[in-house]
């Protein structure tokens, strides 16, 4: 073989960061190895992987095929030096969450998966829908439970579970005592929402189609408990995943608004890289999931 695995970390790490100098502090290696090792990469089969450009180190055309081909072989050599040392230890895991999921269902499976298997190493990124994705592409994280619907050649999108989002509103607000909110309550009522890029806001927004130029929207928060705050402080309505809040609808804290003849519902999924070695650890952590409850 006329390749080494340390020459394909070192490729993977300047792909990742563009730079041969942090490359090689995140391989905790020196700034003259990592290039010598990324040109005798080049050399033995001389090719070239990386332009320049300004002080960036830009994958080429071979290079940008070349990465996924790499990242998998790499995820097996892992997996396989893993078995080797703990007899099948399910060993590192890295999962990117949206908030919602992160917050309110990632953690107790982070937890159901540690128990089962001492030892290892679980990272949770909680980020937003768009985040999440494009960490899933660059191959930083494992894999991703995330709100909204993507689109693209290179990820792999399975359904996980059903959910829908509820309009609520803090119990003394004046909507409140309205049993049923027509088109012109939702067009005058002061909202507080998700940030675009989010998978909440993506389906708030495909549920008030017709109506979302009109509405008046106040703030837009990255994060749902400043939301839930917001709202129960009587700065406007808002709407999020049923899951965030159940509790606050049974402290009586804030309370749901009904609004017919709008879809809410949507699903939470599972993306991977299809270029991705999926291991033990991610195959354990996706039955987890499924068999989560409701």
């Amino acid at each position: 073989m006329r390749y080494t695995l340390r020459q394909l970390e070192v490729f993977l790490a300047v792909a990742h960061h563009e730079n041969v100098s942090r490359a090689a502090r995140d391989l905790n290696m020196s700034q003259s190895a990592a290039s010598g090792a990324l040109k005798e990469l080049e050399t033995q089969f001389d090719i070239k992987l990386f332009e320049r450009a300004g002080k960036k180190l830009r994958l080429n055309e071979l290079g940008r095929q070349l990465w996924p081909r790499a990242e998998a072989l790499l995820g097996q050599a892992r997996d396989l030096e893993s078995g080797l040392q703990a007899h099948q230890e399910l060993g590192r895991l890295k999962v990117g969450a949206t908030l919602t999921i992160g917050n309110y269902l990632a953690v107790n499976i982070m937890a159901r998966y540690m128990a089962e298997q001492p030892g290892a190493q679980v990272k949770l990124e909680v980020a937003n829908t768009a985040t999440i994705v494009d960490r899933v592409l660059a191959f930083d994280l494992d894999l991703g439970l995330i709100e909204g619907e993507i689109n693209h050649t290179d990820l792999e999108l399975l359904p996980w579970r059903e959910d829908e989002l509820v309009v609520f509103c803090a119990p003394d607000h004046p909507l409140a005592k309205q049993k049923v909110l027509s088109g012109d309550d939702l067009l005058a009522a002061t909202w507080i929402v998700r940030e675009t890029g989010s998978g909440t806001r993506q389906t708030f927004e495909r549920a008030m189609h017709g109506l979302l130029p009109g509405l008046k929207l106040l703030l837009e928060l990255e994060h749902t408990e400043a939301i839930k705050r917001a709202v129960e402080a009587g700065l406007g309505i808002s709407c999020l995943s049923r899951v965030s809040l159940r509790e606050a609808f049974r402290r009586g804290s804030l309370v749901p608004l009904a609004v017919p003849g709008r879809d809410f519902s949507r699903e939470f999924y599972f993306v991977l890289h299809r270029q991705k070695y999926r291991s033990p650890g991610v195959e354990r952590w996706l039955e987890l999931c499924r068999q989560s409850p409701e």
